[in-house]
């Protein structure tokens, strides 16, 4: 619920920006959810969203060697999406970090999620819905929990990484990417407002990355995309190598002081809800009265994704 922090919600810990991911053939609701979350952006600024100049770096051998990987939609030259953010460009030689190679830009969004869950959550509640917390140990026990009175006639199993353990799913090819992350109080550089790279120079294979959240949100350093590491507490090697490679990109984010710069809020480790097959969104038969609509496997795009994906469910159902 939002105002819990645990490593299996990880939401909280999230940046969190807009990185289209799906190639242009099934773009068709990424392109959705950019309209929705522009409009969202200008029109309800109590969610917690603004617009930022995300800069995306990247390094010819991360390109050639993720040929067909995921990442490569988002970092390859020419991208479908330039035609739906405003201000899309070439970045300039003189715009790139050392060590890259190339790179563009655009008006991207970032969101500050600890105002936008909450804020969620209160539109939930200005439209009726009724909250409930409590544990579940089958899916099918879900159908008696409606404040009506009667039996569920639409179930949406919406549980992320619990889907694994969850009875009447123990979906079995999940299983956790693990994120670190650092939460600082500096301000990104105006040359790098919020900045994402196809990979470190230090060859850990860890990601790269830098966000600053609207409303005095802090900044969000990143990262990691561990499959399978259920270790939910910070590991200091790992935000040292965090830390280091933001200042030696972007010194100016500490004035020019290094690491000791750096003013730090917290460590953070969020267990992205990772699916060895993908998103999972179909509709099952309970019974005779009840369907199941799955929605979960979104990994590390749920945030930036869910104006679609809510849509498909609503298809579904």
């Amino acid at each position: 619920m939002p105002g819990d922090y645990d490593a299996e919600y990880a939401s909280p810990w999230a940046g969190a920006n807009v990185v289209p991911l799906s190639p242009e053939e099934g773009s068709r609701w990424e392109r959705r959810t950019w309209v929705a979350l522009k409009k969202l952006t200008e029109e309800n600024p109590e969610a917690g969203i603004h617009f930022q100049t995300t800069h995306i770096l990247r390094r010819d051998i991360d390109m050639a060697r993720d040929a067909s990987g995921f990442s490569n939609h988002f970092y390859q030259h020419n991208p479908w999406y330039k035609s739906i953010f405003n201000n899309f460009r070439e970045n300039h030689s003189s715009e790139l970090a050392p060590g890259y190679d190339s790179g563009f830009q655009y008006q991207g969004v970032c969101i500050n999620t600890a105002i936008y869950l909450p804020w969620l959550l209160g539109q939930c509640l200005k439209h009726g819905v009724v909250v409930k917390r409590g544990n579940l140990r089958n899916i099918n026990e879900a159908k008696t929990l409606s404040h009506t009175g009667r039996a569920a006639s639409i179930i949406v199993n919406a549980t992320g990484l619990g889907s694994l353990k969850l009875g009447g799913v123990e979906d079995s090819t999940m299983a956790p990417s693990r994120g670190q992350i650092v939460v600082v109080r500096n301000e990104t550089p105006a040359n790098f407002p919020l900045l994402m790279c196809s990979s470190p120079l230090d060859g850990s294979g860890d990601e790269v990355y830098a966000m600053q959240r609207a409303a005095g949100g802090g900044t969000i350093l990143g990262g990691t995309y561990d499959i399978g590491n259920w270790n939910s507490q910070p590991d200091p090697n790992t935000a040292l190598r965090i830390i280091q490679r933001i200042v030696d990109l972007c010194p100016d984010i500490a004035g020019g002081k290094g690491i000791a710069g750096l003013d730090v809020i917290r460590h953070g480790v969020g267990f992205r809800p990772w699916r060895k097959r993908g998103l999972r969104l179909e509709e099952e038969r309970l019974d005779d009265q009840t369907w199941i609509i799955h929605n979960y496997g979104h990994s590390g795009w749920g945030l930036h994704g869910v104006i679609r994906l809510c849509r498909g469910c609503c298809r579904a159902c």
